[in-house]
């Protein structure tokens, strides 16, 4: 999408997209090897009752869902951060997520620079309609000029 076609309140979504054992197995030995993520014998007896993703591996589906469906042929170009990320449920091996995402803000940079901000939601949902992820993000935007 192109930044002109962001407005407040406007809602995007995406997905869905499966969650493999493999795929949290994998994750997590690279990025993030802690037991309850690595270990489902051990994950069973752990306070997840089973073996459970990494936060950061949500984080992941969630941007590779925004990127595909959202920035993928945009002017988008950086983010200069996170102003919150919250993982309220577990997201497990099977888990069906879909993404949600809605503006916030849009608004150009006050700094003179030819920038376009964009402020919003990001909150992926499981098969249960649970939520897994919920952030708010900035993303910045090169406008034409």
């Amino acid at each position: 999408m192109k930044f002109a076609e962001f407005h407040v309140g406007q809602v995007i979504e995406a997905g869905p997209v499966q969650v493999t054992e493999e795929e949290v197995l994998s994750f997590a030995r690279a990025w993030d090897p802690q037991w309850f993520h690595t270990d489902p014998a051990a994950a069973e007896e752990g306070p997840f009752q089973g073996l459970i993703a990494s936060g950061w591996h949500t984080c992941a589906i969630a941007m590779r869902l925004i990127a595909d469906t959202v920035l993928a042929g945009s002017e988008s170009f950086a983010s200069p951060g996170l102003n919150y990320v919250k993982w309220p449920k577990p997201v497990r091996p099977g888990d069906s997520l879909r993404l949600k995402a809605e503006v916030l803000a849009v608004r150009a940079s006050r700094s003179g620079k030819a920038l376009g901000i964009l402020e919003w939601r990001w909150m992926l949902f499981n098969q249960n309609d649970a939520m897994v992820l919920d952030l708010e993000a900035t993303s910045l935007f090169k406008l034409p000029g």
